[in-house]
């Protein structure tokens, strides 16, 4: 989580205390089944739907995408507050610096209602995924879920409730939700014993009863770093990869 005194002066710097940058979203009325097809880089975007409120989010298209290959996806959830520009700043502080090598393309969206696991959200969520599986070339057997915080327990409610959808779970810094015994999505915790906030011992306990099921479950357990300090857990975050990757093979 960020101070909003820190967020403010973020914001102002990216371009959201003005507005976001144009998006090429749907237009009122109009059904939200694409999105803009970007280039690489990051970009801010906003995509409206069909009786509901629109979803802003960044999105993080890697060097070299092309149609012709197949790239993974990350949905990226972020931490609580529930600002404007919230996804952006997880993907910025942690989620890009520590998953780059997997090439893939990353998708934060900003929670509209304070939380990832209410109706609006994850009708709002799935409206995204859905709308980038379907522009972009994605190979659907490399999605995965991960979040800092709150996004951390989000990214714990999201792969329990929509296994379906995801190869791997990531949470960081997150509260266990669901389980263990219904568990069916591998999963790699990474959380401080110094959390403050969110204590690791949940957490733990999570990850040791899944291995006891003979779940593929993994645990990256930091010193030193508390809870507010988002950008000090890449490196932790980074020793997912290799994690990922075998999975993938």
């Amino acid at each position: 989580m960020l101070s909003a005194m820190w967020l403010a002066l973020w914001l102002t710097t990216l371009g959201f205390a003005q507005s976001t940058s144009p998006a090429v979203a749907r237009a009122a009325g109009e059904a939200a089944t694409t999105v803009p097809v970007l280039p690489p880089g990051v970009h801010n975007q906003t995509l409206s739907r069909d009786g509901g409120e629109a979803i802003r989010y960044a999105i993080s298209i890697p060097p070299g995408y092309s149609p012709a290959a197949r790239v993974p996806l990350v949905l990226a959830l972020h931490f609580g507050g529930n600002p404007v520009g919230a996804g952006r700043a997880v993907l910025d502080l942690l989620i890009r610096p520590a998953l780059a090598d997997l090439g893939a393309i990353v998708v934060a969206p900003d929670s509209i209602d304070g939380g990832w696991s209410g109706r609006q959200n994850e009708h709002a969520v799935h409206t995204l995924l859905d709308a980038v599986l379907k522009t972009y070339s994605v190979d659907p057997r490399k999605v995965i879920v991960t979040g800092f915080s709150m996004g951390g327990a989000g990214t714990w409610h999201w792969a329990n409730k929509f296994p379906e959808r995801f190869s791997a779970a990531i949470p960081v810094a997150g509260r266990p939700t669901g389980s263990a015994s219904a568990w069916r999505v591998p999963v790699f915790a990474v959380h401080s014993q110094d959390d403050e906030r969110v204590p690791i011992g949940p957490a733990q306990r999570q990850i040791e009863e899944l291995k006891q099921l003979g779940k593929n479950a993994e645990i990256v357990v930091l010193t030193g770093i508390t809870h507010y300090e988002t950008s000090r857990y890449v490196e932790g975050l980074r020793r997912a990869v290799p994690w990922v990757k075998d999975l993938w093979k």
